[in-house]
């Protein structure tokens, strides 16, 4: 046994004698901390540690590292080569998960410091003094957000990506590539979540256009006259909360940083081009990794969704507007004349006292009927009743015998 081992093994007798002392009630915890030569911090995290995984969680990690004085010269100029030629751009933290991943062993720190005295990155430089962090949502559901990066995802094209991430987890539920955001990729960001998870409590967004109306440039938006995805969400009694400025959504804006330190390396190291093949890449490999990785643990257990129930979704993540409908069962939208199918509950059918099944005093221009045994010139109208029969109006609401003559449909 050498000298480090030995060590190791003086440190597990003394820990199990401070810890025995403090379970016992004979010891605080600070007493306990004073008798190993540690904090009452550092002692809470002994405790956690060998909790979960005995006393082998009490051996210092670091000696398992190889020193990167003894490093050899080989392994530092093949670490670097290997950079220059396959991962160039990358930036360090996303190389080292890769390097990880290959079976490499040096930490995060190391394969940095190596790399920058080599000149194959540079140094970040200085950040400035960060205000306070708004706190996360308590539990998944209660607040996602959604949110696009134009950037140049893959060489000479710039695409939208569209993320729809959790606030309290950083869960990523959707991640697509688009020609260009809008009401269209936020329904099918929205759906994605809703099929996968549930329907959640509220949307946190920016304003563009397609989210919320804003009378005046930069100032508030317009809650009560909706856009077209807001009344979906109301629909849905979703919660939509604006944010008035990048440093609110500085969560996802830091998110989209990572997405372009990454992804842009990762589709050209797949040799990715295409947009289908780009977003199978996104569903299949880069978001489930993407999660494992970043992926937070919630403030508190449990779960906001809502298991949906509410039939098909389409009847609710869709556009819909308002139009008056013509007595002629037509109506004009974008420029199209639109004809409404009749049936029995619209006023252009009813049905015969006579077989009960014939149309016979409908005008389909919702106009009186000409009088009886004359064809309407304009809808080729003609009324099979005998002509002793007074005319009749159109709609059952105002069908009614009239001993005056009425005006026709021409």
């Amino acid at each position: 046994m050498n000298r480090t081992e030995l060590l190791q093994e003086i440190r597990k007798m003394r820990f199990e004698e401070a810890y025995t002392g403090w379970q016992g009630g004979h010891l605080r915890q600070e007493e306990a901390a004073r008798l190993l030569g540690v904090c009452e911090r550092t002692f809470r995290r002994y405790i956690d540690r060998y909790e979960e995984e005995g006393l082998s969680g009490l051996i210092d990690k670091r000696l398992e590292q190889v020193s990167h004085r003894k490093a050899p010269v080989d392994e530092v100029m093949a670490l670097v080569e290997r950079y220059r030629q396959r991962h160039t751009g990358w930036n360090v933290r996303h190389f080292h998960t890769w390097y990880r991943k290959d079976g490499g062993l040096r930490s995060y720190s190391w394969v940095k410091s190596r790399l920058q005295e080599a000149g194959a990155v540079e140094k970040a430089p200085g950040r400035g003094k960060h205000r306070k962090r708004r706190e996360r949502a308590a539990w998944p559901g209660m607040m996602l957000h959604q949110d696009a990066s134009l950037h140049e995802w893959v060489p000479g094209v710039k695409w939208d990506l569209v993320v729809t991430m959790d606030d309290a987890t950083s869960e990523h539920y959707s991640m697509r590539f688009v020609e260009e955001e809008g009401t269209a990729s936020s329904f099918l960001g929205v759906r994605d979540v809703i099929e996968r998870r549930g329907l959640f409590a509220s949307l946190y967004t920016d304003r563009g256009s397609h989210y919320w109306h804003t009378p005046e440039a930069g100032g508030k938006v317009d809650k009560q006259n909706l856009t077209q995805f807001g009344k979906a969400m109301a629909r849905l009694g979703i919660e939509m909360i604006p944010a008035y400025s990048p440093e609110a959504r500085g969560r996802s804006e830091r998110m989209f940083r990572t997405h372009q330190g990454r992804l842009p390396q990762e589709l050209s190291a797949a040799g990715i081009t295409e947009m289908a093949a780009a977003n199978r890449y996104l569903a299949e490999v880069y978001q489930p990794a993407f999660n494992a990785e970043f992926m937070q643990p919630a403030l508190e257990e449990g779960s906001a969704f809502v298991p949906w129930i509410g039939g098909d979704l389409d009847d609710f993540l869709c556009e819909t507007y308002e139009r008056v409908v013509g007595k002629d069962n037509g109506v004009a939208f974008e420029g199209m004349a639109l004809q409404i199918p009749q049936d029995r509950h619209r006023s252009a059918w009813e049905a015969s006292p006579q077989t009960g099944t014939v149309p016979w005093s409908r005008c389909r221009t919702g106009r009186p009927t000409p009088p009886p045994g004359r064809r309407c010139p304009r809808c080729r109208w003609s009324d099979p009743r005998p002509a002793t029969q007074p005319g009749t109006r159109c709609f059952p609401s105002l069908s009614r015998t009239t001993g005056s003559r009425p005006s026709w449909c021409g």
